[in-house]
């Protein structure tokens, strides 16, 4: 990923404007995994602040073009506090940081070296289609979680 300093998007003009005051996930809509991980930060986000951002939207694929992510095939998901975006393991900490309760049972990934969690995130990634499937993620019912999605 493209380091960038905090609010970077804010100065590209193919990143739509968006109301970055809350932190956003920015996720593969089409992934299981990633859906069920859009889940988790819904059950887990007591405080309804933290929306979600299909990688197949305008919005989502352009910030992935931003941080040099293949919007297409994207190796990993972004997210995005403070106006810093986060991917692949550290994403994992710093959501799980933010969400508390279970979600910070992700911060011993933090005793890895972060190559050696970097590579192993992307090694599920790259197959995560084959390993889990795949999903609609936008299709969920809930209207609380469709609250959340930025499309």
């Amino acid at each position: 990923m493209t380091a960038a300093r905090s609010h970077s998007f804010r100065d590209d003009p193919l990143v739509p404007g968006f109301d970055d005051s809350a932190p956003l996930a920015v996720m593969d809509a089409e992934c299981a995994l990633c859906s069920w991980g859009a889940r988790m930060i819904h059950r887990m986000d007591r405080s309804g602040d933290v929306r979600i951002c299909p990688v197949q939207t305008p919005l989502g694929a352009a910030l992935l073009r931003h941080y040099g992510l293949d919007a297409e095939d994207p190796p990993s998901w972004l997210f995005i506090e403070d106006g810093i975006a986060h991917s692949d393991c550290d994403a994992l900490i710093h959501a799980g940081r933010r969400l508390g309760g279970a979600g910070r049972l992700a911060a011993p990934l933090r005793l890895l070296p972060r190559g050696l969690r970097n590579w192993l995130y992307r090694r599920v990634a790259r197959n995560r289609y084959r390993l889990f499937g795949r999903s609609d993620m936008c299709a969920l019912p809930d209207p609380a979680f469709q609250r959340r999605l930025l499309r």
